[in-house]
């Protein structure tokens, strides 16, 4: 029997890692939060008071297993003077889906039926989810994309709305081999998973070890000090009785051109502070995990993917 491996978080990052992931002889569930209201998915969502679908056909893209041409189809972005203008294909089909089924659940099943996907992608919520946040000096900022921007460490994250978690969400968490949080913004991506009551319980009633793949670069503001044992110390605060066991981090050099081209957005590498997270009990496994692509730095999805599976099998 294969094993189970649940994926929690959102964005680009975890495209990237279930690119690499679903080449491995493994049962993936993705799940995917839905408070994004950024660009295309922030119109549609106004437009249509439905959950955020940006990340959920980022990750079904990178899912499917049809030619590249098809499924570049559905990263298609419109360039109009339109309405259209920045929608990606795959966001209008996702919605026309959602008006037509009224389940969000439903659409991706049978976007995935469509695109060949051969793992399960899951809403956290069929919701319609806004995510608040609080500053240390107590400023609220409502919205993701405001949260994006803002720069700055916050107190609390939480939902406007209480989140009713999808049933098979807690179910998948219940019976993984392994739960991996995600590369990606700590307070837009994984976060966003971990403030529901239902989640926490899952993870805690889980058997499964719990990994973080690090981020290669910082977000400004989300952590004090640009250090893996900061993330890390940051989601255990989140989590219930069951804390992080395995990060996996990289120590690949970066050239000092892609460093200045970061430090323009005061970005700098995360930091691999072994005695910090000896401390904390934490495994640690490093490598060179660096792939550059557009000219930004991304996690190498395959190589992430191989640790993934050989620690699964241990």
């Amino acid at each position: 029997m294969k094993k189970k491996v649940v994926v929690l978080g959102g964005g680009t990052g975890m495209s990237h890692l279930l690119r690499g992931l679903k080449e491995f002889p493994i049962e993936i569930t993705a799940v995917i939060t839905v408070a994004d209201n950024g660009k295309s998915t922030g119109k549609l969502r106004e437009e249509f008071s439905t959950p955020a679908v940006g990340d959920i056909r980022q990750v079904l893209t990178n899912l499917s297993c049809l030619p590249s041409e098809i499924k570049d189809i559905m990263e298609y972005r419109f360039d109009t003077y339109s309405d259209l203008n920045g929608h990606p294909i795959g966001n209008l089909l996702l919605t026309a889906m959602l008006n037509k089924t009224n389940s969000l659940k439903k659409s991706i099943e049978n976007l995935s039926e469509l695109l060949d996907v051969k793992h399960k992608v899951l809403p956290l919520s069929e919701d319609y989810l806004t995510l608040e946040a609080e500053t240390m000096d107590g400023k609220k900022i409502v919205g993701e994309s405001e949260i994006m921007k803002s720069y700055t460490k916050f107190k609390k994250i939480q939902y406007k709305e209480t989140p009713h978690v999808l049933k098979e969400v807690v179910d998948a968490i219940k019976n993984a081999d392994l739960i991996v949080l995600s590369m990606g913004s700590l307070y837009t991506s994984i976060i966003p998973n971990l403030i529901c009551k239902d989640v926490i319980k899952a993870i805690d009633k889980s058997k499964a070890p719990i990994v973080y793949l690090c981020n290669i670069m910082n977000q400004p503001g989300e952590v004090l000090e640009s250090y893996a044992s900061h993330y890390v110390s940051t989601l255990n605060e989140y989590l219930g009785k069951k804390k992080i066991d395995l990060v996996i981090a990289n120590n690949q050099s970066i050239s000092k051109d892609m460093i200045e081209k970061y430090e323009k957005e005061s970005k700098e590498p995360v930091q691999i502070d072994y005695e910090n997270l000896k401390k904390m009990k934490v495994e640690l496994i490093e490598d060179h995990l660096i792939s550059v692509d557009d000219g930004t730095i991304k996690h190498n999805g395959l190589k992430v993917s191989s640790i993934l599976f050989s620690y699964l099998m241990r």
